[in-house]
């Protein structure tokens, strides 16, 4: 609670519009309620107004400060389908089609986003992930200097001498399998920028592996490698202060006394905030066995690499999860531009198409 306390702290100073695609989701409706409740901002949730409502009675949540939109029968249902008829028309897409699917609420949500009628989305808690992410791609824009679209957690373990205060951001866990060095190098800075923005403290990024500083020879230690040096020339011309340091075991990025027989002359190792992994399975399942066997408080899946806030919460998240990553996704909203200086609206991603 000691990070996610001093989010929630920030965001009731500068509140924002936070959209939910699955309104009808008791824990959904659970953080939205919490959301207002909190002064964190404007909760909208998506979904059949009569079906939310009756979810909410039988949860006793108030609706008062929850703005519920059905998609089927919005005011901008015909203007959104236009906007992304156009976008997709050179894919073949056809008028009904692109209506149709503005009549789903992910794809509502993500176009509500875009047109700049939310500041921040939330879904996953009952979709899986293609769901969320394909609205997403197809709808809005890649930030500039960003062409890779990655994920990453927010851990808040109890040990504070882990990370930042206790504090881990570890990343991919949602999204490219198998990164190429670029990729790599991509999701390490994009992640240590948003660390910076959290935090406030310079990140200091571990690309993780098997191997620690050549112990062991394989074609991914050299990915790791590569990537770690491409990521540090990426820093550099973003101008982001941040270390990175690869490849290296994680037992020797987080451990101080591991660091020092393993490692010689490193900003980063015993000592790191960032942990970038090889791959999504590494990332995946490192990610829930934290959450699982520690009893870590975990918020995500933050997206990044597009130019606006949005987030795929698991399937397994709690209302109060849920809340945590609403929060940190308006709280990005707030200094957007800075993470991702000349962000501006709708772009389609060929990769989901």
């Amino acid at each position: 609670m000691r990070f996610i306390g001093h989010v929630i702290e920030k965001l009731q100073r500068h509140p924002k519009r936070v959209v939910f695609p699955e309104g009808a989701e008791p824990r959904i409706l659970q953080a939205a309620r919490q959301f207002h409740a909190l002064r964190l901002g404007a909760p909208i949730v998506l979904g059949n107004k009569e079906e939310i409502r009756k979810v909410a009675a039988e949860l006793n949540i108030t609706m008062e400060g929850i703005r519920v939109i059905d998609p089927v029968t919005s005011e901008d249902l015909e203007a959104f389908a236009h906007r992304f008829h156009s976008l997709r028309r050179e894919k073949g897409l056809r008028a009904t089609e692109a209506r149709e699917a503005m009549r789903q609420p992910n794809y509502y949500g993500s176009m509500m986003l875009a047109m700049h009628q939310a500041d921040g989305l939330i879904s996953g808690a009952s979709h899986i992930t293609g769901s969320v992410l394909r609205p997403l791609f197809q709808i809005i824009k890649m930030a500039p200097d960003f062409p890779t679209a990655s994920s990453c957690m927010v851990m808040e373990v109890e040990d504070t001498r882990i990370g930042e205060q206790g504090v881990l951001f570890m990343a991919d866990c949602g999204v490219v399998p198998d990164p190429t060095v670029d990729q790599l190098a991509d999701i390490a800075v994009s992640t240590a920028r948003l660390a910076r923005h959290m935090l406030g403290v310079k990140p200091r990024v571990a690309l993780l592996s098997f191997s620690t500083k050549g112990s062991a020879s394989h074609p991914s230690v050299g990915k790791v490698q590569a990537a770690t040096a491409q990521a540090r020339r990426k820093a550099a011309t973003l101008f982001l202060e941040a270390e990175f340091d690869g490849e290296m075991q994680v037992d020797a990025a987080l451990v101080p006394e591991i660091a020092s027989r393993k490692l010689h002359d490193s900003q980063v190792a015993g000592r790191a905030n960032v942990l970038v992994f090889p791959d999504l399975n590494s990332g995946n399942i490192a990610s829930k066995l934290v959450q699982v066997t520690s009893h870590a408080r975990a918020y995500g899946q933050i997206l990044l690499g597009l130019n606006r806030p949005a987030a795929d919460v698991s399937r397994g998240s709690t209302a109060h999860d849920i809340l945590g990553v609403a929060s940190i996704i308006a709280v990005q909203a707030t200094d957007y531009q800075k993470l991702y200086p000349g962000s501006e609206t709708n772009f389609v991603l060929d990769s989901w198409s």
